[in-house]
């Protein structure tokens, strides 16, 4: 479809799915050539003439690819850490304003401690936050409601009443549920991994 739509870009997200390293020892053999059947196919793209098509392949885990895969994929530039770093104090706060934006908040949230126990979260570490938070009054009202006795029907009733303010106290626990994603030993491996194989945008 790529050649017949030509010019046309392939967008692969998660690549590492389908192409992970050959001959590891749990690899099926159906997965192995589907493996060969890629690399076939992607080296079909880059030699028909007049075509104009692009590969476009996305992975969080370079590392994983298949050697034969990661020389097809002519340009390979990390956009991690280094190229586009986790969000700053300020970046912090602007994405807590985001994510809480069009909830009720309660007066007197504690940004500082906000920005500092968040330091090495990711975008979507604090989208997380933010929505664990979102739930805990919710949580709790249903909570006081089963133990008052109140069944199912009228639960669902009343969901609609349930709108309590989110506080400090609920982004606290939240921030106690949700952890960061990216470790510093993530973060090295990447820059080892670009320093072996990226290349410079």
């Amino acid at each position: 479809m790529a050649r017949f739509y030509a010019p046309s870009t392939l967008f692969f997200d998660e690549i590492d799915g389908l192409g992970s390293r050959r001959g590891e020892a749990s690899e099926h053999e159906a997965s192995r050539r589907v493996k060969t059947e890629l690399l076939t196919q992607v080296d079909g793209l880059t030699s028909e003439e007049g075509k104009h098509l692009v590969l476009l392949a996305a992975t969080n885990r370079p590392w994983d690819l298949d050697e034969a895969l990661r020389r097809r994929l002519e340009k390979r530039i990390c956009t991690h850490h280094t190229d586009i770093p986790l969000p700053s104090a300020d970046g912090r706060r602007e994405l807590f304003t985001l994510y809480l934006r069009g909830l009720q908040l309660e007066g007197g949230l504690d940004w500082t401690e906000l920005i500092s126990r968040t330091e090495g979260y990711s975008g979507a570490d604090i989208a997380s936050v933010c929505r664990d938070a979102a739930m805990m009054p919710l949580r709790r009202q249903m909570a006081e409601l089963r133990r008052k006795g109140c069944g199912l029907s009228e639960l669902e009733e009343m969901q609609s009443e349930l709108h309590v303010p989110i506080g400090m106290t609920d982004l606290q626990e939240a921030l106690g549920n949700v952890q960061k994603s990216v470790g510093a030993e993530d973060l090295q491996r990447y820059s080892e991994w670009m320093a072996d194989f990226g290349n410079s945008v």
